[in-house]
């Protein structure tokens, strides 16, 4: 079936430092992929989406490029700040049968 794998656990870094949250995924299909971050006490809130191929997308200092070729979805930032400690979760959604996987990451 569909799914995404990424970094495990918690990771811990100083404020300045750059980061990359790793997301592969497996699909039978071209799936939509998605970040999503979770502040504490709050819901999850979309971050980035990328629709097909090499689609780059920014937001909030957060970069990811969607490569089919590699099935992966890395999330970056160059320079994190305190008020980036959130849980951020990969996820895709299969467009043609509507299946959905996903898997967090705490920072």
């Amino acid at each position: 079936g569909d799914s995404v794998v990424q970094t495990e656990g918690q990771v811990l870094l100083s404020e300045g430092n750059s980061l990359i949250v790793n997301c592969s995924y497996e699909s039978t299909q071209y799936p939509s992929l998605f970040w999503y971050v979770q502040y504490p006490g709050e819901g999850p809130q979309l971050l980035l989406k990328a629709m097909k191929d090499n689609d780059k997308e920014s937001n909030k200092g957060f970069e990811a490029t969607y490569r089919k070729e590699t099935t992966s979805f890395h999330l970056e930032k160059d320079s994190v700040q305190e008020s980036d400690s959130a849980v951020y979760f990969c996820a895709l959604s299969d467009t043609v049968t509507g299946t959905a996987g996903e898997a967090e990451h705490k920072l």
